[in-house]
């Protein structure tokens, strides 16, 4: 019985990481069929975001706030992915709409530069472009509208561009103080300090549950309802739903598509974000740490159904489990009278990476039969 709750909890552990990070990119799979490559460099951000919380909150001033930082990174994580996802696509994806092979080169070639981004570009530095963008995209929402009409509209963003770039310099500046140590973000991995409330583990059952894993389960958790209630019961949710089904008589009915997918796409790149929150209280941080998760992410939305919310649950905890249940050698455990030639293979694959090498060589083997996934999408796009 506690092999078995110790297999399940590391299953839903291992399944809730894939989830969160996959749920941006089955929204925005579904909606635009955007095979966003750089999905995975948007979650790196998150947990590179998540670091530098962390680092303002050990200013004096903030210092008896510290235990609190995680919550703050999941907000500052999000909204930092979140303005690179619509940067990315207003300036690079918005172009190459309905160019499947184009986009997927040129997100390709995003997610390399943003890996060596990271790598040249001290973190300071990278800290306050995002600052800088981040003031620029939301200056015009703050303004009064009437500033922004006419032919003064054009001085009037550009001077709050050029007001963000003064913050971004600044915020740079403030955060060079901070960061000197680290000189420039290398190949090296930076680590992330879970609060004191977040260390140790609670006992229950004969099972040992670590507390950082708990967290990101109930992150997840939430994240889920959160989208959940959003897609369901929002105004905007149901616009990006009639999207889903059929753009063009959405466009038709005045449903502005354009807005729509930018939508979209700021909370699909946002829940990369908080994905990558939960990746650094895992481990450390480096510009590789997306690249290794953005294949299992695909992988949940093509099992699940692209585009349905259930499948991808069912589909990040299956591939959960499995990998533990898998990798980490517990069916011998389970079964051990196990036939020795099946033994021998269970053997081979009882590790992480052989792991997934088999599980996803199941998956493919499933998608033989289902190749629509769990869940296939329905709508009238779909069926022409």
């Amino acid at each position: 019985m506690e092999l078995i709750l110790e297999c399940l909890f590391n299953g839903v552990a291992i399944g809730s990481v894939l989830l969160v990070a996959a749920l941006g990119l089955a929204i925005v799979f579904g909606l635009m069929g955007v095979i966003n490559l750089a999905h995975g460099e948007l979650m790196m951000l998150g947990a590179y975001s998540t670091y530098v919380t962390q680092l303002i909150f050990k200013l004096p001033a903030l210092k008896p706030f510290y235990n609190a930082y995680v919550i703050v990174a999941l907000v500052v994580a999000f909204i930092v992915s979140a303005v690179v996802g619509i940067l990315l696509e207003r300036s690079v994806i918005r172009r190459l709409y309905g160019s499947p092979l184009e986009t997927l080169l040129a997100t390709w070639g995003v997610s390399l530069i943003l890996q060596q981004f990271v790598r040249s570009v001290p973190l300071a530095y990278g800290a306050g472009l995002v600052l800088s963008l981040l003031v620029g995209f939301i200056s015009p929402f703050l303004l009064p509208q009437k500033l922004l009409e006419g032919s003064r509209g054009r001085l009037v963003r550009a001077a709050s561009w050029a007001f963000s770039a003064l913050v971004g310099v600044l915020g740079a500046g403030g955060l060079g103080s901070l960061v000197s140590r680290l000189g420039r973000a290398s190949a090296r991995n930076v680590d992330v300090t879970a609060p004191s409330w977040m260390r140790g583990g609670i006992d229950l059952w004969g099972v040992t549950f670590p507390i950082p894993r708990l967290v990101i389960i109930v992150i997840t958790f939430i994240a889920v309802l959160g989208i959940t209630w959003f897609l369901n019961r929002s105004v905007w949710g149901m616009r990006i739903r009639a999207v889903t089904q059929n753009r063009s008589m959405s466009d038709c009915l005045g449903i502005s598509t354009e807005r729509v997918d930018v939508l979209t796409f700021g909370i699909g790149s946002g829940l990369a974000g908080v994905a990558g929150v939960a990746v650094s209280l895992l481990g450390s941080v480096g510009p590789n740490v997306g690249a290794s998760y953005i294949v299992g992410c695909f992988m949940v939305v093509v099992l699940g159904g692209v585009g349905n919310l259930l499948g991808t649950v069912l589909a990040s905890f299956s591939i959960g489990i499995m990998t533990d249940l898998i990798g980490a050698g517990r069916l011998l455990s389970i079964w051990p009278d196990m036939p020795t030639p099946l033994a021998s293979a269970v053997d081979f694959f009882a590790t992480t990476s052989m792991a997934r090498v088999l599980v996803f060589a199941l998956i493919v083997v499933f998608l033989q039969f289902r190749p629509a996934g769990l869940f296939p999408q329905k709508g009238r796009m779909v069926e022409a």
